[in-house]
């Protein structure tokens, strides 16, 4: 097991009815003015919006709105929020909603207090250190950053899709999560979200890092939950235990305790950027596509993990032929795919014709020649990938 430092002061107010607590969470962490930052739609629609509102005005919390993030939050808005963050001197970020709105409300949490751009963050030319606090109320459990320090954005000029990791400054203070608010999600929705959980456990497990048996038994008991939990919570969408636990699942799968002690690999998540940055798709569904096409190359340069991971979480029986238990695996995996309505290939996914020559260059060009920790991805590797998940 590698030296590691855990930092995690997140805290979770999970369950029914645990929105009407926000105001008084942003005024216990020194929230005096708020950026609600929301995509529109269902939050408006369906009352919860108005519910923190209600929330933050009881508290005596003053509030402004930064309305319309898109999935795959591009840096606009990102912009936006800044200006009117400095304008109306925020100091809280609020954002009520998934991924996308937790990763906008992250960016401009570092870009109001910052003099330059706040892309230097994301290209490296500048690290952040400091931010306004960030609390979360959680509607779509899949990206996990309502427990991460990580947030991504898309750059439209050149369509640059990357991220940045500063646990210290960019952990929200708090999430809440009420299992009820996802029971609307569309079975898309759901199963884009399972894909990227299950996405950020695998990331964090496909390591060569040794002696490790916790992180591996955290992975793989998190990731048979999620396939167990899966078909129930596809059939029965307000079914509150299934809810719950896909939920819980989101933020275990990305706050950092399955990957302790670990080298993590990440590459997978950088191929499938590329894929969600030029065709604008769905996130976990990207993933869906490139993880079985990753294992499939990995398998063949580095069995090990890959059999015991078709052995432990598919239930393939073990064999002296790691190759055939680790094809099999990744045959299951596809399958469960398949079962909750998720694409498997890039024509499945909508794109007949991919442009391999330009993922491959945009890859490289923001991971570098060399790409990953579990098995190493040059280009001609990358390309091999991309070919297999056509």
């Amino acid at each position: 097991m590698n030296n590691f430092t855990f930092y995690s002061p997140t805290e979770f107010v999970f369950g029914k009815a645990t929105e009407a607590q926000t105001g008084t969470l942003v005024k216990k962490y020194h929230g005096t003015k708020a950026m609600i930052v929301y995509g529109g739609g269902s939050v408006v629609r369906s009352g919860l919006l108005d519910k923190v509102k209600q929330s933050l005005t009881a508290a005596g919390i003053d509030y402004v709105e930064l309305a319309g993030i898109q999935p795959n939050p591009t840096d606009p808005k990102v912009y936006e929020g800044i200006e009117l963050g400095r304008k109306e001197h925020v100091d809280f970020m609020l954002p009520v909603g998934g991924g996308s709105v937790i990763d906008t409300a992250k960016a401009i949490a570092i870009g109001i207090p910052y003099e330059g751009d706040f892309w230097d963050f994301f290209i490296g030319k500048s690290v952040p250190q400091t931010g306004l606090p960030i609390g979360v109320v959680l509607t779509i459990p899949a990206a996990g950053s309502e427990g991460s320090g990580n947030a991504v954005i898309t750059k439209l000029d050149g369509l640059r899709k990357l991220g940045i990791r500063t646990p210290e400054i960019l952990r929200p203070v708090f999430a809440v999560m009420n299992p009820e608010l996802t029971y609307t999600l569309s079975a898309w929705q759901t199963a884009s979200g399972i894909t990227d959980m299950m996405a950020h456990i695998m990331e964090r497990y496909f390591s060569n890092t040794q002696g490790v048996e916790i992180a591996d038994r955290m992975c793989e008991g998190v990731m048979k939950a999620i396939v167990n939990e899966a078909p129930r919570v596809m059939s029965e969408p307000d079914n509150y235990d299934a809810r719950a636990n896909i939920m819980w699942a989101g933020t275990v799968a990305h706050n950092g305790t399955c990957g302790v002690g670990c080298e993590e690999d990440w590459a997978s998540h950088g191929l499938e950027h590329e894929i969600s940055a030029i065709y604008d798709v769905t996130h976990g569904a990207g993933l869906a596509v490139i993880f079985p096409a990753w294992l499939t190359y990995a398998a063949k340069h580095n069995v090990g993990k890959v059999a015991q991971y078709a052995v432990r979480v598919w239930d393939v029986p073990e064999s002296d032929d790691l190759q055939a238990v680790a094809m099999e695996g990744i045959a299951r995996f596809k399958a469960f795919l398949h079962s909750i309505g998720m694409p498997v290939t890039l024509r499945e996914l909508g794109i007949e014709n991919p442009d391999i020559d330009l993922l491959v260059r945009k890859f490289h060009e923001d991971k570098g020649k060399v790409a990953g920790n579990y098995v190493h991805l040059d280009s001609q590797a990358s390309r091999e990938i991309y070919e297999l998940a056509r």
